[in-house]
């Protein structure tokens, strides 16, 4: 087995060193990891003296233990973005593993330049692979200095929300390949698959704010099994100023803000979510009745969730092989007609989440 880490990096002199050198600390590699750990850094229109810290590290010996490729390029214009430096550093990791005779059973991850990986992160994801196609890492916010208690109490309140989220699923729509415990992130920060899947599907498309997401819809609608392992974890910054607009850092300045602010933090009510799970779990039930009851009960069973024959058509224009890439496709276009979210203030969400499955689970 080989893998490769790919990772953007551009003006991250001050942080990157502390990632590499996670990577070089990882632990509990399987003995079928062939040779050492490989790791591409694409030192993207930098400014700062980014790729000589790199090299200063590999010159003292702290990155002994990995092999380490350093791509230093200039992109111009609109393209000069995080989407474009992303897939243009998985595509070099994906590159380097056929040239090592991985093109499909290869590992590609990737991350951020300013997060860091505990020793355990490249062990537990190869672990979660092994049952899954994609894993997604959990994010444990690292603060740059003490959070305000407020503000800590924020990120638990949001936390509490999406596990309410999951306990929806769980009792609506359990995903049978992402059992309970899990976590909901799926981010740049940290994505695990195989290099065959990440070029079947098209690679991350190189846009400039949310590439990681719709690189996992890719993945999902060609029915890639999408892991949250628990074990997986990953550490990243909670810095305010980032490099995408819409990114983790625009996050993490929405909620200083509220908390500066005094005001309420809000999130989609508990009625999105009842109905978005419900008709997923729906979706599933009429891929089913396609297999048990014949391709005519299917499209009834689309037909009432609001599917004409021109959506099957679209759905369909390439196989499904599962019941996940039919749902995620079937999901996405009936998404794309939906009224937009309703927000409410947190508190009030999390009670109405936690209510409705108290009453789903009295209920069954």
């Amino acid at each position: 087995m080989r893998a490769v880490v790919c990772i953007p990096a551009r003006d991250e002199a001050e942080r990157l060193p502390r990632l590499l050198r996670s990577l070089a600390a990882q632990t509990g590699l399987p003995a079928g990891l062939s040779g050492a750990l490989r790791v591409v850094v694409l030192a993207n229109n930098c400014t700062d003296g980014t790729p000589d810290i790199v090299r200063r590290l590999e010159a003292e010996g702290a990155l002994a233990s990995l092999a380490l490729r350093l791509l230093e390029v200039r992109v111009e214009g609109a393209e000069a973005h995080v989407g474009t430096a992303r897939r243009m550093a998985l595509e070099a990791g994906a590159d380097w593993l056929a040239e090592d005779g991985a093109a499909e059973d290869g590992v590609l991850l990737t991350t951020d330049a300013d997060a860091w990986a505990p020793p355990d992160w490249i062990a537990a994801n190869l672990a979660a692979l092994e049952q899954a196609d994609v894993v997604g890492g959990r994010l444990v916010i690292d603060a740059d200095a003490e959070i305000a208690p407020a503000l800590a109490d924020l990120h638990a309140r949001i936390e509490r929300y999406w596990s309410a989220v999951r306990a929806l699923e769980d009792i609506l729509d359990p995903p049978a390949h992402d059992p309970a415990p899990r976590h909901g992130d799926h981010t740049a920060a940290s994505l695990a698959m195989r290099a065959g899947l990440y070029r079947a599907v098209g690679g991350l498309p190189a846009i400039p704010c949310g590439e990681d997401n719709a690189l996992v819809a890719r993945l999902t609608r060609a029915g890639a099994r999408l892991r949250h392992c628990p074990r997986v974890k990953i550490h990243v910054s909670d810095r305010h100023e980032g490099r995408v607009t819409g990114g983790m850092a625009t996050e993490m300045a929405r909620r200083a803000e509220a908390v500066r602010a005094g005001g309420d933090y809000e999130l989609p009510e508990a009625a999105l979510w009842h109905g978005l799970v419900a008709r997923r779990a729906a979706l599933r039930q009429a891929w089913r009745q396609g297999w048990h009851q014949g391709e005519a009960a299917r499209r009834r069973a689309c037909q009432s969730l609001g599917l004409d024959a021109a959506d099957l058509a679209a759905i369909e224009s390439e196989p499904c092989p599962n019941d996940i890439a039919f749902v995620e496709r079937a999901h996405a276009r009936l998404e794309a007609r939906a009224e937009p979210a309703r927000f409410v203030p947190l508190d009030a969400a999390i009670a109405d989440l936690e209510a409705l499955a108290r009453g789903l689970r009295a209920a069954a």
